[in-house]
């Protein structure tokens, strides 16, 4: 027989809270924190001992609190941040659930000195375990401190889940930068008994405080974003595909200023470096994406560090999108190689330049996915010398004998190194190009541009593939239908938790055709759309350039090594090959004269 119902105790159910909000000392830290930015302040304090096991305090000199409301501030679901119903739909402050104060009450001794802008002088409130212990007046300039001590001492249990104390001291220190991040203007400090972790002043660009907490190479080695669409804008930095990490630890991304985890954008980030990044290393990049309170609920989890977004994929193919367009269009003459000599400026390609013939050219009527086996005869050699004629054959402009020669972004070619590298001058100094590694980008590029041209071609299976996919995913192919046909996947629904394969794309007829559909129908299931068949084409075509391009020891001809020069600089993504790696890298002429203690 069951139990009858009854109401737990407010002191179980302050536990049962403080164990969604408090899950570890940096939790208490980002919500103090997260406070007194909504209290306006320009400065703030952190100070920890035992990694805010023993004690955990943090001062600001925000607008402080209302000796009126000082009790109230400690009691579950009260705050200053919303009033109704309709507030909570368009949350603009950090916090609003009023659970932080209540919750660390209930599982510390919390003490609270504070003094309002219109109140004479500060007061000063205590609780341990929920239970209040004393209020009275106390000294304080405006502003509050909030200091919560022996974290767990009335549930000992809790204590046995934290980590060793260097580690839960690099989850505040965490905590604190991602916040001060998103808050260049406002001063930070952080302090580990008497030793101090952090100290960022006021007032800081974004540039200085994004350098000081990712690191000055990451700042060097980073592309500044700012995108605007519809209601939406997308700013901060991105790192460059050679600057990556091998854990995903320096990824910051911010919604309205809230830094957040999001499985949504998390994947449109990564699908817009997958084709730049080398295998098995993550992007470090700082972003941040504002639009209307109204279209994203922050509400989603009591530590505020997940939302959920009212059209997931348009902000999915918004980030995507801008971010992939920003990273395409990093080429030679753009950041790293914008400046020329004083009197003159650095040109790009002409218009009426080719791109480097194909060693192995796709067929005229679809790609022929069995290339990539290696099994064809070898191509002709590529004729370079006669590309960079015909390129070169309109009329030249007269040309003074007293101007000098405008200066291309990777310069012109002087000789070839050892049958890989070639070497240019431009008017930073030296340009190093691996040839392989730029002409294979190339010629992928060229090759994935004829794919994406017209409609994906695909092949008719003889045997279609039954698949049992579930009833919900047989039901979003109702709607669905058309867009998979787009991705050249034609997937009919045969019954009520079944479908049928019947047509593929043509590149992937040797592939996992069941476990392709199921792939497909998840993301459309949580994203809204996918670019699963692209990206498996894509990785088949990536295979197809690195086959078609030069290998090494290939003597090229000087006009032959222009050419290459001249089509990297109008080509997407020229400064990695398909795999990651960098297709050139250049020694300004200064760091050459120190190799020689030139000048010293």
């Amino acid at each position: 027989m069951s139990a009858r119902v009854r109401r737990l105790p407010d002191f179980v159910a302050n536990q049962i809270a403080a164990g969604e909000v408090v899950e570890r000392p940096a939790s208490i830290v980002k919500e103090l924190v997260e406070n007194s930015l909504d209290a306006a302040a320009r400065k703030v304090r952190v100070d920890v001992e035992q990694a805010g096991v023993r004690r955990i305090k943090v001062a600001d000199d925000g607008a402080g609190i209302h000796p009126d409301d000082l009790r109230l501030a400690v009691a579950r679901h009260a705050t200053s941040k919303i009033a109704s119903a309709e507030d909570l739909a368009r949350v603009g402050s950090y916090g609003f659930r009023g659970e932080a104060l209540a919750s660390a009450a209930s599982v510390a001794r919390l003490t609270i000195t504070a003094r309002h802008a219109e109140a004479p002088a500060g007061w000063r409130l205590e609780v341990a375990g929920g239970e209040e212990v004393g209020c009275r007046p106390a000294a304080h300039p405006v502003g509050a401190t909030v200091e919560v001590a022996d974290l767990f001492y009335n549930t000992p249990a809790r204590r046995k889940f934290l980590k060793t104390e260097r580690t839960e001291l690099m989850h505040i220190q965490e905590a604190v930068r991602r916040i001060a991040l998103a808050h260049p203007a406002v001063g930070f400090e952080l302090a580990a008994g008497s030793r101090s972790l952090d100290g960022l002043a006021p007032g800081d660009t974004f540039e200085t405080r994004l350098a000081t907490l990712l690191g000055a190479d990451f700042a060097a080695e980073s592309l500044a974003v700012d995108e605007t669409g519809g209601a939406m804008r997308l700013w901060g930095a991105v790192g460059l595909p050679t600057h990556s990490d091998g854990r995903a630890l320096r990824q910051h991304f911010f919604v309205n200023g809230r830094p957040v985890r999001d499985r949504v954008a998390a994947h449109a980030v990564r699908q817009a470096y997958r084709d730049v990044m080398f295998h098995g290393r993550h992007p470090v990049f700082a972003l941040f994406l504002e639009l209307p309170p109204a279209l994203v609920d922050v509400n989603v989890h009591p530590a505020k560090d997940e939302v959920r977004f009212r059209r997931s994929r348009d902000v999915h193919d918004f980030v995507f999108g801008k971010l992939a367009r920003a990273l395409r269009d990093v080429r030679p003459q753009g950041r790293a190689f914008a400046a020329a000599a004083p009197g003159q400026e650095a040109v790009s390609a002409p218009e009426t330049s080719r791109p480097l013939a194909l060693a192995l050219a796709p067929k005229a009527a679809g790609f022929d996915h069995r290339s990539r086996l290696g099994d064809a005869a070898p191509p002709p050699p590529v004729n370079l010398a006669r590309l960079f004629r015909e390129s070169s054959a309109e009329p030249a402009e007269e040309v003074r004998e007293d101007t000098p020669p405008a200066m291309p972004p990777l310069g012109f070619a002087i000789a070839q190194l050892h049958g890989i590298y070639v070497l240019a001058q431009n008017a930073e100094g030296l340009v190093i190009v691996d040839m392989h590694a730029a002409h294979e980008r190339i010629t992928y590029e060229r090759l994935k541009g004829q794919l994406l041209a017209g409609e994906v071609p695909r092949q008719r299976l003889l045997v279609p593939v039954a698949l049992d996919v579930g009833a919900a995913a047989a039901d979003l192919l109702e709607s669905a239908g058309e867009a998979l046909r787009g991705m050249g996947l034609v997937l009919e629904r045969t019954g009520m938790a079944a479908a049928t394969v019947r047509e593929v794309p043509a590149l992937l007829a040797g592939a996992d055709i069941a476990q392709l559909a199921r792939d497909l129908l998840a993301d459309l299931a949580e994203f809204g759309s996918s670019d699963l068949t692209r990206e498996r084409q894509e990785r088949l075509l990536a295979g197809v350039a690195c086959h078609a391009s030069v290998r090494a020891n290939r003597q090229l001809t000087v006009p032959e090594m222009n050419a290459l020069l001249r089509d990297m600089e109008a080509t997407p993504n020229a400064g990695q090959c398909n795999h990651g790696r960098p297709t050139f890298v250049v020694q300004p002429i200064a760091a050459l004269d120190r190799l020689f203690l030139r000048g010293q």
